[in-house]
C-alpha cells in the first residue's frame, strides 16, 4: 500500500501517543485490513495493538471492582481495564460511527491527560494509559458518524473506498520508523514554519486549535522519517495536506490581483501638486521609490513574517481538499448550531421501565423496576466481613453473603423520542407551484430516511388568510404524495397565522414526547395580519411577533428564503425566529433535504 494512506499509518506509528490517532472512515474491506496489517508491522514488535468491542463495558475498558475476588476477599479487589493495559500501545476501536457521547468523552479524556482515573465502587486509583486509537468509522451515508469530539482529538482522517487502488509514493521499513521514533525528540522546528501552518488552519477556517499542534506535530514526524533534524518545507507541506485539508471548512480567501497589491499607501498619498525641486527626480528614477524600496526590504530583512511560507503550506493544504467537500459548506455549516436533538432519532428521553440501559441508581425496584444485580453486589460486597462478624447464625450457618436494603440498585433506561419535520410552506403569489414542487421533493426524500429512522413529516400550507395542515404527522409516502397533490395555489399570505399554526402544532408533538423540527419555506412578505385584515405594514409586525413566540419556545427550526433573491425580510424574520437561515431561490429537493438533515443534528 502506498500513497497518503502509507504515509499516514508510517508518521502515526512513529509518534502515536503525540499524534493521538487516526480516524479512519471505511466499510470492512480489503484495503482497510491491509492498512491495519501495515500499521502493525510498523509498529515496534512490544507495542500492544488490541481491539475494542463496540459494546464493551466501563468495567471491562476502565478498570474496576473485581466481583469474584472482592466476595471471597472480603474487601475490594481492583480489576485493571483495557485502556491501562494497552498503555504505551495502540487501541482499534470498531464501529466509531455508533459510540455514544459519554464514551467517546472517556477515550477523549484519556487521550488528553494520558491517564485512567477509577473513582468508582469504593475504589480511588488511577493508572497510566499512554496510548494512540485507530477509530474504525463504517458509516455508509453522512448521517452516521463519529463524536465530533473524538475525531478532533486524532490528527488524521483518513476516507478509504473498498475499490480505491494504490497510489505512487514513498514505502517503509520498521527499522525506518525505530530510527525516526528515536530521532524525533532532536528534530527542531523554527517559530516562521510554525506560524505558517497556524495561518493556514486560520485560512481554511479551522477553529480548534488542536488542529495546528497536530499540524507541528507531524511536521517533525516526517522530518525525522526523512532523516532531517529541522522541519523544512516539504514537511510542512506534508502536515498541512494531511492533517488540516480534511479539516478545512472554507476555501482561503482570494489573492489581491496583481497590479493593487503593488499599489502602497505612500502612492494613494501623494500630493496632486508636485513640490518646487522637481528637477532631481527625473535624474533619479530610483529615488521615487526610496520610501516603498526601504518598505519592502525591511519586511524582507524581518524573519517575524512567514508570508512566503505561509502561502506554500495553505496551497498545499488547498490543493489536498477532497473533492465535493467544500461545494457542501453552506449547508454543512448548519451542523454547528445548537439543537435540542442528539444524533438522528430525536431528544433522549428517561424511562424507568423500557429502552436502552444507561447505567444504575441507588434505590429499590418498585413499579416494575428491575434490580441491577452486579451493581447491587458490587455494592455489597466490600462490607461482607463486617456483615459476617455481626450476623447471628441462623440454623448454625451464617449467609454467604449479606445484603441489605441500601445495596440495592436499580438499572436507568433511555429511549430516543421521534422527530416530524414540520414543513410550513408558502402557497401563495405566482411562483407558488414552484415551492410545492420544492416541497413535495423534499418530503419523499425525507420519507424515504423515515422509513430506518422511524421519523414523522407533517405538512402545513398558507394562503389566502389561513393555515391548513394538509397532511398530518405520518410515515406514509403515498399518503404524502396524495396530500401534497391537489393543493391549490395563489391568494394573500397570512404569515403570522402560518408560525401561530406551527407553533400549535409543534407544541403538541413536544407534549406527546416527540422532536418537532420546523421548516418554514417562505419569501418573508407576508401582506395578511393576525386579525385577516389586509396590509403589510401590520401583517409585517405580527410575523415577526410570530416569530419572537417561536425562538421563545425553542424550537429547531430553519427559514428557507424561496425569492428569486436573497430578501432583508426573510433575514429579519429568521433572525426574531432564532432560526437557520438559507437562500434556496432555486433549490432542489436533494438541497432542501441536506439543510433539513443538517438543522436536525444529523450530518
Amino acid at each position: 500500500m502506498q500513497g497518503d494512506a502509507a504515509t499516514i499509518a508510517a508518521l502515526f506509528a512513529v509518534d502515536p501517543v503525540g499524534l493521538g490517532g487516526v480516524a479512519l472512515r471505511s466499510p470492512a474491506c480489503d484495503n482497510r485490513d491491509q492498512w491495519l496489517a501495515l500499521l502493525k508491522s510498523l509498529l515496534p514488535s512490544q507495542t500492544p495493538l488490541r481491539r475494542v468491542p463496540l459494546n464493551i463495558n466501563d468495567t471491562a475498558l476502565l478498570g474496576g471492582l473485581d466481583l469474584g475476588a472482592t466476595l471471597q476477599a472480603g474487601k475490594p479487589i481492583a480489576l485493571k481495564g483495557l485502556l491501562s493495559q494497552a498503555d504505551g500501545g495502540v487501541l482499534v476501536l470498531a464501529m466509531a460511527e455508533r459510540m455514544s457521547l459519554s464514551s467517546a468523552a472517556r477515550f477523549g479524556s484519556v487521550l488528553d491527560t494520558g491517564m485512567v482515573a477509577l473513582q468508582r465502587d469504593g475504589l480511588d486509583t488511577s493508572a497510566k494509559a499512554s496510548l494512540g486509537l485507530v477509530a474504525l468509522d463504517e458509516g455508509a451515508s453522512d448521517d452516521e458518524q463519529m463524536p465530533a469530539g473524538l475525531a478532533d482529538r486524532l490528527a488524521f482522517r483518513l476516507l478509504m473506498g473498498a475499490q480505491d487502488e494504490d497510489e505512487e509514493g514513498p514505502e517503509w521499513t520498521a527499522q525506518e520508523v525505530l530510527n525516526a521514533r528515536e530521532r524525533l525528540s532532536q528534530v527542531t522546528i523554527d517559530d516562521e514554519a510554525v506560524q505558517a501552518l497556524c495561518a493556514a488552519a486560520l485560512g481554511l477556517g479551522i477553529d480548534s486549535l488542536r488542529a495546528s499542534v497536530f499540524a507541528v506535530r507531524v511536521a517533525r514526524a516526517a522530518a525525522a522519517l526523512a532523516g532531517s533534524n529541522t522541519v523544512e518545507e516539504e514537511h510542512t507541506g506534508v502536515a498541512a495536506r494531511l492533517v488540516l485539508a480534511p479539516r478545512a471548512t472554507r476555501l482561503p480567501p482570494a489573492a489581491p490581483p496583481e497590479n493593487e497589491a503593488q499599489d502602497t499607501p505612500a502612492e494613494t498619498q501623494e500630493p496632486p501638486e508636485p513640490s518646487p525641486e522637481p528637477p532631481s527626480e527625473p535624474e533619479s528614477p530610483d529615488a521615487q521609490n526610496k520610501d516603498e524600496s526601504k518598505a519592502d526590504d525591511d519586511q524582507e530583512e524581518d524573519p517575524g513574517l512567514p508570508e512566503n511560507l505561509a502561502d506554500l503550506v495553505l496551497e498545499a493544504a488547498q490543493a489536498a481538499i477532497p473533492s465535493g467537500l467544500l461545494a457542501s459548506l453552506k449547508i454543512g455549516q448548519l451542523q454547528r448550531a445548537k439543537t435540542p436533538t442528539s444524533g438522528s432519532a430525536g431528544a433522549l428521553q428517561k424511562n424507568a421501565l423500557r429502552g436502552r440501559p444507561v447505567g444504575a441508581r441507588k434505590g429499590e425496584p418498585r413499579a416494575g423496576q428491575r434490580i441491577n444485580v452486579l451493581e447491587t453486589l458490587r455494592a455489597a460486597a466490600p462490607w461482607q466481613k463486617l456483615r459476617q462478624r455481626q450476623q447471628a447464625p441462623t440454623d448454625g450457618q451464617k449467609q454467604r453473603i449479606v445484603v441489605r436494603k441500601e445495596d440495592f440498585h436499580v438499572t436507568r433506561f433511555r429511549q430516543s423520542g421521534q422527530t416530524t419535520t414540520v414543513f410550513v410552506v408558502d402557497a401563495s403569489g405566482s411562483s407558488a407551484l414552484n415551492r410545492l414542487a420544492e416541497a413535495k421533493g423534499a418530503v419523499e426524500l425525507l420519507l424515504a430516511d423515515c422509513y430506518v429512522r422511524r421519523d414523522s413529516v407533517a405538512v402545513l400550507a398558507f394562503r389566502g388568510q389561513t393555515a391548513e395542515l394538509i397532511l398530518p404527522p405520518t410515515r406514509s409516502l403515498a399518503r404524502a404524495k396524495r396530500s401534497l397533490a391537489g393543493l391549490p395555489g395563489g391568494g394573500g399570505t397570512p404569515l403570522a397565522h402560518a408560525i401561530d399554526a406551527a407553533i400549535l402544532l409543534a407544541d403538541q408533538l413536544r407534549k406527546k414526547g416527540e422532536t418537532p423540527i420546523v421548516v418554514l419555506l417562505t419569501d418573508g412578505k407576508g401582506n395578511i395580519a393576525r386579525d385577516g385584515s389586509p396590509g403589510r405594514a401590520q401583517a409585517a409586525t405580527d410575523a415577526l411577533a410570530a416569530a419572537t413566540e417561536m425562538r421563545l419556545r425553542g424550537f429547531s427550526t430553519l427559514l428557507v428564503d424561496t425569492s428569486p433573491q436573497a430578501q432583508d425580510a426573510a433575514k429579519n424574520l429568521a433572525q426574531a425566529m432564532g432560526a437557520q437561515y438559507l437562500a434556496l431561490p432555486y433549490a432542489g429537493a436533494n438541497s432542501l433535504n441536506q439543510a433539513v438533515r443538517a438543522v436536525a443534528g444529523r450530518s
